[in-house]
């Protein structure tokens, strides 16, 4: 298209710049042909004139559309040209902090010189198995390429690194290794990829040093070939160098350091293996001082040491060789400072005994005199003689630092060998990946022979390289049938040619050095004549005769001739060499000199100090030994090297590196477009710029380009075929024919084709949104419009109602106003009424008053002398009364005492006849004295009331006296009342004087009401305001309550999330507990299925050489699957001297590494258990405090119960004690007579009898006291009842003869004469009530209920020695019942006996409960339900006991056969657990309760194999999953298992379970990549330890079952070890499936979640570049969303189908999510092209479809939806906005699931696809990482999608009855037998 067309106002452009090299521009006038100039605007707002060149009118570069930069790879660019290059990577570098960026097949890494988290184990795994153009550019990428096509093209690989010092080519080939290491693993276990690792710090701490440029450079060039076997496994490697710069070990320019390993074993001088190398400070010697930098900033050079001599270690080079080592670097530091002195002008000296020299004599072992004379002359040899000659001082400087050099040079060759041989394995190599380390492309000020080689060797690869991409570019043409037309590009070979053919530089060199008198002049000067005129490449200085320029590919260099000659000979002095060969104490030096003589060239350098630096090679050892091999040159050698290299890559597939350093400063993330560009130009990445260019850079698939730019189309030019739709309308859009090519996938365009289209989709799309934008805001004016309007008339609305209610309430005020001012009136008119009416009243109420108070008055008086009167008549007539009753009462009294003595006696003599009651009954002798007692207290009881009573009279007696003379002193009063009347007269005067102060007091309280009144008013205004002050302060108090209640319900809240918190910490500790329990299982089942592995192999190779002899593994695998932690490593050692004995070639070193190594995973593993149960021990402790207070509370109730519980397992202990002994005297007596009368078996039995009888005395009186306290509650509750209903003193007498007991009686009485003497002390008023004669018969009453009471008293004796006499007679019989069930007992086994003991004891119970209930239903209904509830409580706590003792001696007998079996140490422990070893086997009485079917199947011994084949190996799981009842294979198992309990078989059980768990194991082995295989055994598995829970007869596990399914408990064996095994196993199955579940569900992923375009037309595709992309369109053999969902409905149907626990199915189901979810992540965060806004979208989208799955199958609540959280919240960071300071506050807030590093990484590779969209500012994410640098998370990038949570296995017991399931004939097991 013509120019004007691109070339038009807005357009941008790049103009050249001084400083930054290019600087973009803007049009502000369009272009028009014929032009001179462009007027242009910087960024910056400058307007510029920029002039065009006359001659070739080439307009500046087009610069690229903004969502163009940015591309992972280059050559997706449109424009391809320098300044987008350089633009392109510097936006990668600096603004989206990404160092790789593809170049086509280039791979473009700029050095950060900052360490970034990008070289991870999971990055690794992230880029395994990827293809190259799907991911990010990574080193890791380029590797994965290398490796993925050895693997698929059978093709050796090269990965050539390259660059200049300090551009990171050691960093990134050393990331290339580590890849291999990672991903391929090696092939045996000598861990080969360690050792290539290793050899890393060797060759760095030889090879690497620092420079001005790199603190760790590389100082010479490695090839190393990684060898894989034919199963793509690292087996070895192998290393060749090339140009080691021998120079540095003498010499160091400013701010330069020797080798690091010198600086190394400075450090580490002060170590005792070091002391006899006599080193010190890198200061104090001249060969590491002369750089003035000893010390490299973050390095430790000791620690660099050490991991120095690890890695020596490692590769096999032992301690004597590495001290050896050491030992020859420090004599080259002494040689150094070996000082040599000028004697005259041709001849120097050493001065005896010179330190260093000395030294390095004795490290070398090496003469003194020998050394000192060949340091300072040389020998010359002639035809005829030979001559020493003395060498002057500089000569001789030169020939010490040549030696320095060859020593070091043979060294490192030496390691070189060394690391190789380690590197070597003995397997056959099937292919090789080689990764190539040199430099790169060189120019200096001063150029010598070492850039001349550099630059020489850049240029073969540069020629290689320019081969390799125009064939790649030829194929792909070729491939997609485009016209091929032939590409210009540059080629390097006419420069190679004159470096190298014949009569080049390096044949001039030759030649020269063989001249006897030849120079470095005349070396020139041949240059000259024979190449200046013949050669366009070859220049010579102006201003110089002794340089030359040469024009290499990159750039011109200019090389100064001096040094050569001299370094093309590289010569050194033989006689020195002689004095080290015939060292006699150093082997190791001898050793470097050894084949000196073989050499196909000599490695040192001729002496010198010319030049930069100096280089060596590697000798070819594959070469002759003639003298003239011998002389050949480095210059030879080096291109004989290079040759050798260049076959070898073009026998290879490259990929190629480029190295680029950003700054010459060091500094992090600074980018020198100066620097940057020398550095591009000089790598040929610009030149595979121009080589693309040249052709159609821009490759489209025709589905991609019909996505992109349907936009451009018309409805009536999509046709159903895309490909002739993209023809016609690019016919349309691209008039110019040639600018695009039709391949047969792809369209094919030339540079900037794909701008101008993008110009046209966004014309069209920007025309669409000004469409819309029109539109919407059309409809956003109305709608405003529409508003307002809708407003005013609201307004308006209002305003009048406002208007109109003021005028009614104007109205309603004036008629209101006139209503109050009439009232008004009318109550004053009123008022002014009622003032005169109350005077009125007032006066008439005064006179009326005066008038009745005197006609009062008159009254009162005659009534008060009436009642004066009258008192005194009634006194007189009352004294008399009360003389008359006083003689009365005395009278009784005396004839009542004297009745009451007769009585007395009466009593007494009826009291001591109960002595015959002793003569009746002996037996109540004891009761009787009880009550003698009682009746004796009752007698001084009645003797201390008969005195109480005397006294009482005498008291009478004495208060009659005085009641008499208080009736003489009441005449008195008589009298004195009489002189009082007399005064009755002043006392009326008084009363008048009274009357006027109260008319006076009367004014007062007038004046004080008023007074008053107005206080009152006072005080009321106080009150208000004290009202008012104490609302505000109840408002204070509501608000400080409210506050506080605020405060308390925060403080409620935090302590409920601090629990919570502590909970989920807990949780999240046993979740990690079990995780690492878990993963310790994984690695022990690899390392487990490792040894199977080589023990099978063993036996193979053992079975070759010995066909007839084969081991079974039956024993061996009994063994190796018991699991029983205390026997495993017996057992482990058992299997591994098995293993021997099997194969006898097995390397006793590595199988004591893996019995070690799974011994140590062993004990890991319990400690990790016992750690385990320790949290859920402690979790159960948390969750349990409430329980504990609630126990506490109800441990008063349990005091008795527990009591019993003791008693009754004393009473246990000693019955099975007694039971011991019976049988012992049992089995020692056999032959005699056991039942005789003084046999042992007699005594035992008379024994046990009178234990029976003392225990039946026992009961008897705890029943006795149990009815003595039913009778007490009975009597207190009647008592209680008749004490409330007592109202008259009648009921005394029913009271008081209910009260048995004496106390009782005394508290009854004293009660009573408490009562009648309260009314003592007014004898008047007791005469005038007639209180004296209650009294009288009060004491009449007390002495009838006292004869009541003896009556009362002597009948219950009678009916109570009666009952005594009844009960012994009882307890005679059942004594003899108890000798009865005794004898029974004793025929009965232990559990029966106690059974039924307890059963007795509750039916005798029961009865005398019986008996109690029919003398008083009432009350002892409440007790016998109380006792019963007692007993009911006590047998289950029994039973518990029992089961706990069964248990425990169960596990008493396992433990000391265990104990019987390692003392024995040969037996075979045929013995069960559930017996002891010593102990005799006693067959158990097991009673059959029913003969119906007891849920148990009997097999043979010899049909186990046929029941584990036909049930677990040969069994398909869908038939069965289909057809049958879930889990019916566990059923099986365990009812087989049942009967073998049942018969006490223990070898039958051990067997049946081991044979069970090697099944499964191998059934798994042999099909574990089979889902449905894995997931019906992983349920079968869970479900056969289910029933091993649910009847072993805990009750923990026996809530939910049946009565008959507890019958059905194992009764014999404890199967919790094994039900740890199984437990296990089910966690090996379930770990199993996930991984098998990755495996299918891996492939779909990326496709599915991010790839495919769920929701059509939402993204578009960007342009993409040479790499391969994988498409957003899904075609036929993609997979979509869909198929994920698919998947998993499989899934999940398949587990359901197989009866997998829905707790189980739940936390797969969150696995799998998991694994969708942190792939996705991973992925997103690796590929910079789905980072855009639409694609935030698809994904949320994605999202919601698998929540909606979750929902349809309720699976809602399984924590499946949380483990998506980071990929949703990174879907929202894509959509959001991402501008201001609010918006990145709401990206912290939002993505709390993503770390730091990820959020940054999502807004790095942010990426808009539209124009319209905006990339995220560096300023916007310097922003969110200040925001969140207080974060506290782990710096790892990618999620770990190898993590699997922790499995648990929740009991869930089985409702399904055993006895009920039917075995199918389609499984083959009619050998089975139901019992």
């Amino acid at each position: 298209m013509a120019a004007s067309q691109l070339y038009t106002k807005l357009a941008r452009v790049w103009i050249p710049d001084a400083e930054e090299v290019w600087k973009s521009a803007e049009l502000t006038k369009d272009y028009k042909n014929g032009d001179a100039s462009l007027q242009l605007m910087l960024e910056d707002g400058t307007n510029i004139e920029h002039k065009l060149d006359p001659k070739t009118k080439n307009l500046p570069y087009l610069r690229n559309p903004d969502i163009l930069v940015g591309e992972n790879d280059l050559t997706a660019l449109s424009y391809l040209h320098e300044p987008a290059v350089l633009h392109n990577l510097k936006v990668r570098f600096i603004d989206s902090k990404l160092i790789y960026t593809y170049c086509g097949i280039v791979l473009v890494a700029i050095n950060p010189y900052e360490t970034l988290p990008i070289y991870g184990t999971d990055i690794i795994n992230a880029y395994s198995g990827q293809n190259m153009g799907d991911m990010d550019p990574h080193i890791f990428a380029v590797a994965e390429e290398a490796y993925k096509q050895m693997a698929r093209d059978e093709r050796n690989q090269s990965i050539i690194v390259s660059g200049e010092s300090g551009a990171g080519k050691t960093v990134s080939a050393k990331y290339a290794m580590r890849y291999f290491a990672t991903v391929s693993g090696s092939a045996s276990e000598a861990n080969v990829e360690e050792k290539v690792l290793a050899s890393n710090p060797i060759m760095e701490a030889i090879g690497n040093a620092k420079t001005t440029r790199n603190d760790n450079s590389s100082r010479f060039g490695k090839y190393i070939e990684i060898g894989f076997d034919n199963r793509y496994r690292i087996i070895g490697a192998n290393m060749r160098t090339y140009l080691l710069e021998k120079s540095r070990v003498v010499f160091q320019a400013d701010e330069e350091r020797n080798y690091h390993i010198f600086y190394q074993l400075c450090a580490s001088s002060h170590l005792p293996e070091f002391k006899n190398l006599k080193l010190s400070s890198a200061n104090d010697f001249l060969y590491t001082r002369q750089g003035r930098s000893p010390v490299i900033d973050g390095v430790d050079d000791t620690k660099e040491l050490c991991t120095t001599r690890n890695a020596f270690t490692l590769l096999g080079i032992n301690e004597s060789y590495q001290m050896g080592l050491f030992q020859v670097l420090a004599a080259i530091l002494h040689l150094g400072n070996v000082e040599i002195k000028e004697r005259d002008s041709d001849s120097c000296l050493i001065p005896p005994n010179n330190r260093h020299l000395t030294a390095f004599c004795e490290l070398v072992g090496v003469t003194y005199q020998d050394m000192s004379q060949w340091l300072c002359h040389r020998k010359l040899k002639t035809a005829a003689e030979t001559y020493i000659k003395p060498l002057p001082r500089l000569q001789a400087t030169n020939a010490r630092d040549a030696l320095s050099k060859h020593i070091y040079a043979k060294l490192f060759n030496w390691i070189v060998e060394h690391v190789n041989k380690a590197l070597i394995t003995n397997v056959k190599q099937h292919s090789f990946i080689g990764v190539l380390d040199i430099y790169g492309f060189e120019t200096f000020e001063i150029n010598s022979f070492e850039q001349f080689c550099i630059n020489y060797a850049n240029e073969k690869l540069q020629q290689q390289f320019n081969m390799h991409v125009f064939k790649l570019e030829q194929e792909e043409y070729m491939k997609e049938q485009i016209p091929w037309t032939l590409i210009d590009f540059y080629d390097n070979q006419p420069c190679i040619n004159l470096i190298e053919a014949k009569m080049g530089i390096l044949d001039l060199l030759d030649e020269e050095c063989k001249m006897p008198k030849g120079s470095d002049d005349s070396w020139a000067q041949k240059l000259y004549n024979t190449h200046l005129k013949t050669c366009t490449l070859f220049e010579k200085p102006r201003m110089s005769n002794r340089a030359f320029i040469i024009q290499h590919f990159a750039d011109k260099v200019e090389y100064q001739c001096e040094g050569f000659l001299e370094k093309n000979k590289d010569t050194v002095n033989e006689e020195q060499i002689n004095v080290l060969k015939a060292s006699k104490k150093f082997d190791l030096l001898v050793e470097l000199f050894r084949d000196e003589e073989k050499a196909t060239s000599p490695t040192g350098q001729v002496p010198g100090t010319g030049g930069r630096t100096r280089l060596s090679i590697k000798p070819d050892k594959s070469r002759g030994t003639s003298s003239k091999e011998h002389k050949k040159t480095v210059g030879c050698q080096f291109r004989n090297s290079l040759q050798m290299l260049m076959d070898t890559l073009n026998a290879t597939t490259p990929h190629y590196v480029r190295c680029i350093k950003p700054n010459d400063f060091k500094m992090a993330f600074s980018f020198d477009p100066k620097r940057a560009v020398q550095q591009l130009r000089a790598c040929g990445v610009l030149e595979t710029i121009r080589i693309s260019a040249a052709g159609f850079p821009s490759r489209w698939t025709y589905q991609e380009f019909f996505s992109r730019y349907r936009v451009l189309m018309k409805q009536k030019d999509v046709l159903s075929d895309k490909k002739l739709t993209c023809r016609n309308v690019l016919e349309k859009l691209v008039q110019d024919q040639d600018k695009y090519q039709f391949g047969k996938t792809k369209i094919f365009f030339r540079a900037g084709q794909v701008a101008y289209l993008e110009k046209l989709r966004a014309d069209k799309l920007r025309a669409a949104c000004i469409r819309i934008q029109k539109t919407i805001r059309c409809w956003l004016a109305r709608k405003k419009y529409m508003r307002k309007r809708s407003a005013a008339i609201t307004i308006q609305r209002f305003t009048r109602g406002y208007q109109a209610r003021c005028l009614a309430k104007f109205m309603r005020r004036t008629q209101a106003a006139t209503i109050i001012q009439k009232y008004q009136r009318m109550y004053m008119e009123r008022k002014r009424y009622r003032q005169k009416q109350a005077a009125a009243l007032a006066m008439q109420t005064i006179l009326r008053a005066y008038m009745a108070r005197q006609k009062y008055q008159a009254l009162l008086r005659e009534h008060k002398a009436v009642i004066i009167q009258k008192h005194v008549r009634g006194w007189l007539a009352r004294c008399w009364y009360k003389r008359c009753l006083h003689s009365i009462v005395y009278l009784q009294c005396c004839i009542r005492r004297m009745k009451a003595k007769r009585e007395l006696k009466k009593l007494k003599i009826e009291a001591r006849s109960v002595e015959h009651f002793k003569k009746l009954n002996k037996g109540m002798e004891n009761k009787i004295m009880q009550l003698q007692r009682k009746i004796d207290e009752q007698h001084k009881e009645n003797r201390s009331i008969s005195e109480r009573l005397v006294g009482l009279e005498s008291s009478y007696s004495v208060e009659s006296e005085r009641m008499r003379g208080e009736l003489s002193r009441l005449r008195g009063a008589e009298e004195d009342a009489k002189n009082k009347a007399n005064q009755l007269s002043s006392l009326q005067e008084e009363l008048e004087r009274l009357r006027r102060e109260l008319s006076v007091t009367q004014q007062e309280k007038k004046t004080i009401e008023d007074w008053a009144q107005t206080y009152r008013d006072e005080m009321e205004k106080m009150v208000s305001e004290l009202k008012d002050q104490n609302g505000l302060l109840k408002k204070e108090k509501d608000n400080l309550n409210r506050l506080i209640q605020e405060q308390s319900q925060q403080m409620t809240e935090k302590m409920a999330r601090a629990i919570a918190e502590e909970t989920q910490q807990l949780e999240t500790d046993l979740n990690e507990e079990r995780s690492r329990y878990q993963n310790l299982l994984t690695e022990h089942l690899r390392l487990e299925e490792k040894y199977d592995d080589l023990k099978e192999e063993m036996a193979l190779s053992s079975n070759v050489s010995k066909p007839g002899h084969r081991r079974t593994d039956s024993t061996h695998s009994s063994n190796e699957s018991e699991y029983t932690y205390n026997s495993e490593y017996a057992e482990l050692e058992e299997g591994s001297r098995a293993a021997e004995d099997v194969t006898r070639g097995l390397d006793t070193s590595l199988t004591l590494k893996l019995q070690k190594r799974l011994t140590e995973l062993e004990q890991e593993k319990q400690s990790l258990r016992n750690e385990l149960e320790n949290k859920e021990e402690q979790f159960q402790r948390a969750r349990a405090r409430d329980d504990e207070e609630f126990k506490k509370a109800r441990g008063a109730e349990l005091e008795y119960e527990s009591l019993k519980r003791q008693e009754l397992e004393s009473e246990n202990k000693k019955l099975k004690h007694d039971l011991a002994e019976m049988r012992q005297s049992l089995l020692g007596d056999a032959a005699t007579g056991v039942g005789a009368p003084g046999s042992p078996a007699y005594k035992v039995l008379l024994d046990q009898l009178n234990a029976s009888c003392e225990e039946l005395e026992v009961r008897k009186e705890e029943v006795l006291i149990l009815r003595s306290q039913l009778v007490s509650q009975k009597e207190a509750m009647h008592h209680k009842d008749e004490k409330e209903t007592m109202t008259e003193p009648s009921v005394y007498v029913e009271d008081v003869s209910k009260l048995k007991d004496a106390d009782e009686l005394k508290q009854a009485y004293i009660g009573l004469k408490d009562t009648n003497r309260s009314a003592a002390p007014d004898f008047h008023k007791l005469n005038e009530d007639g209180e004296l004669w209650l009294v009288n018969q009060g004491l009449k009453e007390t002495i009838r209920l006292l004869e009541h009471q003896l009556q009362t008293q002597r009948r219950s004796y009678d009916n109570e020695v009666e009952a005594l006499r009844g009960e012994l007679q009882n307890v005679k019989e059942e004594n003899n019942r108890q000798q009865q069930l005794l004898a029974q007992n004793l025929q009965l086994p232990p559990e029966a006996r106690i059974e039924a003991s307890l059963q007795h004891e509750i039916t005798r119970l029961t009865n005398e409960n019986l008996e109690l209930m029919a003398e008083d239903p009432t009350a002892s209904r409440e007790a016998r339900v109380i006792i019963l509830r007692r007993m009911v409580d006590l047998m289950e706590q029994l039973e518990k006991q029992d089961r706990t003792i069964r248990k425990l001696k169960k596990q008493l007998k396992v433990y000391s056969k265990r104990i019987g079996e390692m003392g024995a140490g040969q037996t075979e422990g045929q013995t069960s657990p559930g017996q002891m070893v010593d102990e005799p086997i006693h067959p158990v009485n097991i009673p059959r309760r029913e003969k119906d079917f007891q849920g148990m199947l009997e097999y043979k011994k010899e049909d186990e194999l046929k029941l584990v084949k036909n049930l677990i190996l040969e069994l398909k799981p869908r038939g069965v999953a289909v057809n049958l009842i879930p889990g019916l294979p566990a059923y099986i198992l365990f009812m087989c298992l049942r009967h073998a309990d049942y018969v006490n078989d223990d070898q039958k059980v051990r067997t049946l379970l081991t044979s069970t768990i090697n099944s499964i194991k191998k059934i798994l082995k042999k099909r574990g990549d089979d889902f449905e295989t894995v997931s019906f055994w992983l349920a079968n598995t869970c479900r056969f330890l289910h029933c091993l829970k649910q009847y072993s007869g805990d009750e923990a596990f026996m809530k939910h079952n049946t009565s008959r399914q507890n019958e059905h408990c194992l009764s014999n064996f404890d199967l919790a070890e094994y039900r740890q095994v199984i437990s296990d196993l089910a966690i090996q199955i379930y770990q199993q499936l996930i991984k098998c579940m990755e495996n299918i569900l891996q492939p779909m992923i990326v496709s599915g979640m991010l790839e495919h375009e769920t929701i059509q037309g939402v993204s578009g595709v960007k342009p993409t570049g040479l790499r391969k992309r994988t498409s957003s369109i899904a075609d036929e053999g993609t997979y979509t969303l869909d198929s994920i969902l698919r998947q998993l409905s499989a899934f999940h149907s398949t587990m359901c189908q197989h009866g997998t626990d829905p707790e189980l199915i739940k936390q797969v189901v969150k696995q799998q999510f998991y694994i969708i979810g942190a792939v996705t992540l991973n992925n997103l965060l690796l590929r910079k092209d789905m980072c855009s806004w639409s694609k935030g979208m698809q994904i949320r989208y994605n999202v919601s479809q698998q929540e909606e799955w979750l929902r349809d199958k309720g699976l809602m609540t399984c924590g499946a939806k949380e483990t998506l959280e980071p990929l949703i919240q990174a879907a929202q960071l894509l959509q959001v906005k991402k501008k201001t300071d609010e918006d990145a506050e709401a990206i912290c807030s939002m993505c709390q699931a993503l770390t730091t590093a990820q959020i940054v990484k999502v807004l790095n590779l942010y990426t808009p696809v539209n124009e319209f969209e905006e990339r995220v500012s560096v300023a916007f994410i310097r922003t969110i990482q200040t925001r969140l640098r207080d974060r506290c998370e782990s710096p790892q990038l990618l999620m770990d999608t190898k993590m699997i949570y922790p499995v648990t296995f929740p009991f869930s017991p089985s409702s399904l009855a055993l006895e009920t399931i039917q075995i199918p004939s389609s499984l083959n097991l009619g050998f089975l037998t139901r019992v």
